[in-house]
């Protein structure tokens, strides 16, 4: 069969399925996954993961963390960007303990089990925003909510770039230390460049009146980042998000004519479409068809543990986040539910975890099917507490 053909028959099948989801509230990445599961080796064997669709799977992969980080808007956290960063810390905290000691327990290795605490320690940003355009909440909790997403996805990012440095073999002090002053710079001296240039200069606000120029530039800024991140010992999609993320600080210009505001909204809004119709379904269409455990691979107890684990770390980590700020009962349980959804970002940890060696494809499969998990109960748990609650 076609390399063409696999392709059609993979969008098809993950649009009708996403059709279905959607008017169930169910998140479109699970159709998705499922769709690659299902088509894919585990399942149907109709289509396998080759080398093609691997290339096209990493390109939307980078295409979606540059989307992401444009919709992301950096100065929501500014109101409570101390609160926010507690809050997404003790989160991390909290879920990458329980992560770890869950797989450590089942023998899986150190190594391993540190990739498991972190990659449970992150919150998707589009689980969260999903849930906050669907039930109505005080605008403190959905700012703290948003700007908590974001800070632990820098932690996130941080963490998956020490481990990646480490995986390569720097295990003493020095290199350690180098690796950590290295993200560190890289991460600082990109959002310092986003506030002298796309804030605050003259000439760049010229520049973006053409789409077509805005266009080019952000593509170029993406994989240039992309690559200057995986120099220094980043994931690519790092420098991806980071490109975005730098873009949308437009939003923050003052700009009595909002054209600002204006041309980076359009360029949204072209990305949106080819992004969320083509690229992204293919990166997790690819994750699906990656998921062929041996089924003695599988254990139930360990995916509802650790299921449990990334629930309750959530909860409790970002509850006690924002009880330390002498929140109520209430606004605390909301946020520690609010955060318990995983989503894109996990799933890309997972994929390079897994072609990286670092997790077996039992781990990998139980990882996917307990995100997918979290990104279906969140909503709902979410919708239940603010009723209940209320």
């Amino acid at each position: 069969m076609s390399y063409v053909l696999h392709l059609s028959i993979l969008l098809v099948v993950a649009k009708l399925l996403e059709w279905v989801f959607e008017k169930k509230d169910i998140h479109p990445i699970i159709a998705h996954i499922l769709t690659g599961i299902l088509l894919g080796p585990f399942v149907l064997g109709i289509v396998e993961p080759t080398e093609d669709l691997r290339v096209l799977a990493e390109f939307g992969l980078i295409m979606m963390m540059l989307y992401m980080g444009l919709t992301s808007n950096f100065s929501a956290i500014a109101q409570n960007k101390l609160k926010a960063t507690i809050v997404a810390s003790l989160g991390v905290a909290f879920s990458f303990i329980l992560g770890f000691s869950t797989v450590y327990l089942f023998g899986k290795g150190i190594t391993a089990a540190l990739f498991v605490g972190i990659t449970l320690g992150n919150t998707a940003i589009e689980v969260t925003s999903g849930v906050l355009v669907r039930e109505r909440v005080k605008r403190e909790i959905s700012s703290v909510l948003m700007g908590a997403a974001f800070a632990d996805d820098i932690i996130a990012v941080y963490l998956i770039g020490l481990l990646t440095g480490l995986t390569r073999g720097e295990f003493s002090l020095v290199p350690f230390t180098v690796l950590t002053v290295k993200i560190v710079i890289f991460i600082l001296s990109v959002l310092l460049l986003s506030e002298l240039v796309f804030k605050r200069s003259k000439r760049f606000y010229q520049l973006i009146k053409d789409l077509h120029v805005f266009f080019t530039f952000t593509i170029v800024l993406t994989f240039a980042l992309a690559v200057i991140a995986e120099n220094i010992g980043l994931n690519q999609i790092i420098g991806a998000y980071l490109a975005g993320l730098t873009i949308s600080r437009l939003r923050e210009r003052k700009d009595p004519l909002i054209i600002s505001r204006i041309k980076l909204n359009e360029l949204i809004n072209d990305l949106e479409i080819v992004l969320t119709e083509f690229f992204i379904p293919l990166f997790f269409i690819f994750v699906g068809l990656m998921f062929n455990p041996n089924i003695s691979e599988i254990s139930i107890p360990m995916i509802i543990l650790l299921y449990i684990s990334a629930v309750l770390g959530k909860l409790i980590g970002c509850g006690l986040g924002m009880k330390v700020f002498g929140a109520s009962w209430r606004d605390s349980i909301l946020v520690g539910i609010g955060m318990g959804g995983r989503g894109s970002l996990e799933l890309a940890i997972l994929k390079f975890g897994l072609e990286s060696g670092l997790i077996d494809e039992g781990l990998f499969a139980m990882i996917v099917i307990v995100s997918m998990l979290t990104a279906l109960t969140t909503p709902i748990f979410f919708r239940h507490a603010v009723r209940k609650l209320s």
